[in-house]
C-alpha cells in the first residue's frame, strides 16, 4: 500500500483525538510508508485487547501503569519504561494508572489510517 506522507509539524492541542474503544483514545502524529507514531490514552481499566500484526513495534510509556502481555510473559510498566514487540507476537495490556503509550510502528499501519467513509 502506498502511504501519502503527512505534514512535517504535529502539535498536540490541535491535532484530534479519536475513540478507539472503551477508555482508548489515539492520537496520530505522523507515519509514511515505512514509519508511524501514535500517542495512545487509556483510562484506568482500559484494555488493549490481545492482539498480533507484521509490524514491529517500539513503545515507550509517557505516563500511567500497564499490565502488559508480549508472548507468555507479563511485566508491569510504567512512566519512562519501554517495550518493543517483534512482528506477529501477540500482545495486549490492560491500564491499571491512567496513562498514555507512545507507540512507533514500521512499516506504518494501514489498518489506523482513514478509509474513504471515515475521511
Amino acid at each position: 500500500m502506498d502511504i501519502k506522507p503527512t505534514k512535517e509539524f504535529f502539535f498536540g492541542e490541535q491535532t484530534p483525538w479519536e475513540e478507539v474503544g472503551p477508555g482508548l483514545t489515539r492520537q496520530m502524529m505522523g507515519y509514511d510508508n515505512k514509519i508511524m507514531l501514535v500517542k495512545v490514552q487509556f483510562e484506568v481499566g482500559a484494555v488493549g485487547q490481545l492482539h498480533e500484526h507484521y509490524h514491529s513495534q517500539v513503545t515507550y510509556v509517557e505516563s500511567g501503569e500497564f499490565e502488559m502481555t508480549i508472548g507468555d510473559q507479563v511485566k508491569t510498566i510504567k512512566t519512562g519504561d519501554s517495550y518493543y514487540i517483534p512482528p506477529h507476537v501477540m500482545h495486549g495490556c490492560v491500564c491499571t494508572k491512567r496513562g498514555v503509550l507512545i507507540d512507533v510502528f514500521s512499516p506504518a499501519r494501514e489498518d489506523f489510517l482513514p478509509t474513504p467513509d471515515k475521511a
